[in-house]
């Protein structure tokens, strides 16, 4: 569910009309509802109730302080993978004991920045990794708590450029090897194993990946208290996909994730602590972009926008699917036909859909794409030196710019000429 619908045929944000925005700041635009933000936050920590658990918001998938300010006000804690996303959660006020670091390359002074101002747990993948962090610790006489992430070799059964959980992939130490590198880490100064991480993918539509990956979790922590590891906490990450279509696409509520959870986990007597990303903020953001021309072309037509590959990039980089509405909505019975939706960016790859059916829409016709509230704006580049566009948060009847879009100016002046040329 989100907050995005007709009203007298206009679609708004809440109780906000799009078209207003756009009048306001321009094209093209991001554009999220507070309410489903909420809504979907809440979800989670309801279907994981009563078990023990923190559900630490993916900081990659919509990384804007109003939005982690918004989700860490309601209880939220995050889940980083850079010093600069570490930065961003403090700046919106998030305590670091409410902060999770994962990712496979993290740096010493990355190391350094959690532990000096506060960490939950460090989420660590590599015994390189292992001994790095027990160095900085202990320079520092400081403690750092940490789970080690395995990696179960589970089919994830999702893209393959988001899948993280099999052997082939970067993430996690294999399974296999996780009780001599939790006896290491027991033997080391400065690091203190708090509990256990898997992580197996993105955008997963079947709970079943998910059970197989938590069964071998629950199994390896039983061998690891055996073994005299406290281990007192599951890191179960994230991945639990949304709906990208109005079609047949229903992937599992997370009630039924949470039902899952405490069937598999539930009995080991763990905090449990999840990291969505795309389901909390992907259904509750639009962008929105104005036509530019509607093209006549040998055997196609091309609807190109003002919005380009570089504001959204998951069609270009993954093929990824968004539905594409009119802002105003067409009346019953409007005919329809296939469009290639296409930015202006010197790239084939500029293109958002191909052969989508379409109402005939004129120059400066609105447009939304559903479902752009994650990997949108935090994947947004400059390319072409277009401007990284506008973010907006819609609460009720109001709204605000939560990123400004740069001037020419702004952008050029980042550059420096050397004196000798």
């Amino acid at each position: 569910m989100d907050h995005f619908l007709y009203r007298n045929g206009t679609l708004h944000a809440e109780d906000v009309a799009i078209p207003a925005i756009a009048e306001a700041v321009g094209t093209p635009f991001y554009v999220y509802s507070a309410a489903t933000l909420t809504r979907h936050w809440r979800l989670f920590d309801e279907a994981l109730s009563p078990l023990p658990h923190l559900v630490c918001f993916a900081v990659k998938s919509n990384s804007n302080l109003a939005v982690l300010r918004l989700l860490g006000s309601l209880g939220a804690g995050m889940d980083v993978v850079s010093g600069g996303e570490y930065r961003r959660a403090l700046a919106a006020g998030v305590p670091g004991d409410r902060i999770v670091f994962s990712g496979v390359g993290k740096t010493a002074d990355e190391m350094r920045l959690a532990l000096t101002h506060g960490i939950r747990q460090f989420n660590v993948e590599s015994e390189p990794e292992l001994l790095a962090l027990s160095a900085v610790a202990a320079s520092m006489g400081a403690t750092a708590p940490i789970t080690l992430r395995v990696n179960p070799d589970v089919d994830a059964k999702t893209h393959e450029k988001i899948s993280t959980g099999k052997s082939e992939n970067k993430f996690g130490i294999p399974i296999a090897k996780a009780r001599a590198v939790y006896a290491l880490a027991a033997s080391l100064p400065g690091i203190e194993v708090v509990g256990v991480d898997v992580h197996i993918g993105s955008q997963l539509t079947d709970l079943a990946p998910f059970a197989e990956a938590y069964a071998k979790v629950a199994d390896l922590t039983r061998i690891l208290r055996a073994d005299g590891h406290d281990i007192r906490r599951l890191d179960l990450g994230g991945g639990l996909g949304i709906p990208y279509t109005r079609s047949n696409e229903v992937p599992p509520l997370p009630s039924d994730y949470g039902a899952m959870v405490k069937r598999v986990v539930g009995d080991l007597g763990c905090e449990i602590v999840i990291e969505p990303g795309r389901l909390i903020s992907g259904n509750a953001g639009l962008l929105v972009s104005s036509v530019i021309y509607l093209k006549q072309g040998e055997g196609r037509d091309f609807l190109i926008l003002d919005a380009a590959m570089n504001d959204l990039v998951r069609p270009a980089m993954y093929g990824a699917h968004h539905d594409i509405v009119p802002v105003v909505e067409p009346e019953p019975g409007t005919e329809t036909a296939p469009q290639d939706v296409v930015g202006p960016v010197c790239e084939t790859g500029d293109t958002f859909a191909k052969a989508r059916a379409l109402p005939a829409l004129a120059a400066g016709a609105l447009v939304a794409f559903r479902s752009a509230g994650a990997y949108g704006a935090v994947m947004a580049s400059e390319y072409n030196t277009r401007p990284l566009i506008p973010e907006v948060l819609v609460q009720g009847d109001q709204f605000a710019v939560i990123r400004a879009r740069p001037t020419f100016d702004e952008i050029l002046s980042r550059d420096t000429i050397p004196e000798w040329l």
